[in-house]
Parts: C-alpha cells; structure tokens; sequence
C-alpha cells in the first residue's frame, strides 16, 4: 500500500510538473511568450525634419510601412535611371515610363532598390504589360497604374529584404503609343 502510495504520488508529481512547465513555455505562467518583439538594430528608420519629433519606426493604416503623418518626415527621391517599355494588354501599341520613387525612410531603402534592381525592373514591367492603353490615358487610370507599382516595387522588397519602405512612385516620363 506504501509503496503505491509513492508510485502514484511520483506520477503526479512528474505529470503537474509537466503541466506547468508546458504553461510557463507557452506563456500562460509568467514567462515564455510575453516576450516583446525585439526591434531589428539594422532595419531602415524614418528620416525626421530637421527640428521634428516622433517615432522612427511606423507602421501605416493600410498595412505597409508608409507612416500615418508624413508631414514630420523627410522624403527621399530617388529616379530609376532606366525606362520602362512594355507592350499593352489590349493593343498592338506600348507603353513607355520614366519611373522616381520616395521613401520617409534612411538610405537603407534606396540601397536595397539599387541592390534588387533586377526583380523590381521586372516586376515593374509585368504591372505595366498588364495595362490596357484605355485606362492609362486617364488621370484615374495613371494612379491606379501609380499604386499598383509601388505595391509591386515593396513586394519585390520585402521578399527580398524583408521590408518595403516606397511610399510613392512618379513619372518622370510617361508615353503611349
């Protein structure tokens, strides 16, 4: 009878032992995950206006990177020296863009534009292969065709980098034929 009494008490024993430090693990006791995400020492930070305050990470309302007041932060230009030439969706005619972008964050950005600028070129030119010229000849259809690229150039960057960091694309030239 003792001698169950102890099998049975180590059994529990090592069974609530086992519970908790599941718990712990999985954060439900006082440790484990309440762990705050770490910020990554080398990842791009906003740019403030010379005499500006306020965060030098954001994260925007519309789940990119583009912070929610760009009035504090300073704007880099950049133009992609290259055009883009494409042929368009529902014509025998092409499309021919001169592109810049701009981003709120450091230099980071723009030297990971220039370093993935193979991938970004081509997802560039498949956004634009896949516009009809109609479209495009309206002011609407520009900034839709605006949006789209700046989707594509982030994407191209966070698969790349892990991070987007374009706010906005310009023309710097913009011809249909």
């Amino acid at each position: 009878m003792k001698k169950m009494l102890v099998i049975g008490g180590g059994a529990l024993l090592l069974l609530g032992g086992g519970a908790a430090a599941g718990m712990y693990a999985g954060g439900k006791l006082g440790g484990g995950g309440h762990e705050e995400k770490k910020e990554d020492p080398n990842a791009p930070k906003l740019v403030l206006k010379e005499g500006e305050h306020g965060p030098q990470t954001a994260k925007g309302h519309d789940g990119d990177n583009t912070p929610d007041d760009t009035g504090i932060y300073k704007a880099t230009y950049y133009p992609i020296e290259q055009s883009f030439t494409s042929n368009l969706t529902d014509t025998n005619g092409f499309a021919q863009l001169g592109l810049g972008v701009s981003t709120y964050y450091d230099q980071k950005v723009i030297d990971n534009l220039k370093e993935n600028e193979m991938p970004v070129r081509s997802a560039i030119l498949l956004t634009l292969a896949d516009q009809e010229a109609e479209v495009l000849s309206t002011p609407e259809g520009k900034k839709m065709l605006q949006k789209k690229l700046k989707v594509a150039i982030n994407d191209v960057l966070k698969q790349t980098t892990g991070f987007g960091g374009i706010d906005d694309v310009y023309f710097t030239s913009f011809i249909i034929s």
